[in-house]
């Protein structure tokens, strides 16, 4: 394990978490409950994704997490996008924002998956009391 890219990505994945309520799935969450699978994985999850690529400077935190949202939807993995839904908040993305990026995918990957994700965006802003879920909802 290269210990400066560990840290700067545990640095870095930090960030991304400050201000996550505690009852949230985050990606320090993430990365202790794969310990026990495999110890390295660990280490790849936050020395790759979090020391190497979120610590590159070409693009903001925000633009970072509009690209990883965008391309979690285009994806389907609702569980990764929702933790990074709660991510654009940390970051200082606004519901705005966040519903203008998922709208601007349905011509590229269609209604459905649009939709799972606009029901993943309104389940994390109840849960960080953003906005109440009700059962029109």
């Amino acid at each position: 394990m290269n210990t400066e890219r560990y840290q700067r990505g545990l640095d870095r994945m930090m960030e991304l978490v400050s201000g996550s309520p505690s009852n949230t799935f985050d990606h320090v969450k993430l990365v202790e409950s794969y310990k026990t699978l495999d110890p390295e994985l660990s280490d790849y999850i936050v020395s790759f994704a979090f020391g190497d690529i979120y610590s590159r400077t070409s693009l903001t935190q925000q633009e970072q997490t509009m690209v990883t949202i965008s391309t979690l939807v285009a994806l389907g993995t609702e569980p990764q996008l929702k933790l990074h839904i709660n991510v654009g908040f940390n970051v200082g993305l606004t519901k705005e924002k966040i519903v203008g990026a998922l709208i601007h995918c349905i011509p590229y990957v269609g209604f459905p998956r649009v939709l799972n994700a606009l029901t993943l965006l309104k389940e994390v802003m109840a849960e960080r009391e953003l906005a109440p879920r009700t059962s029109e909802d």
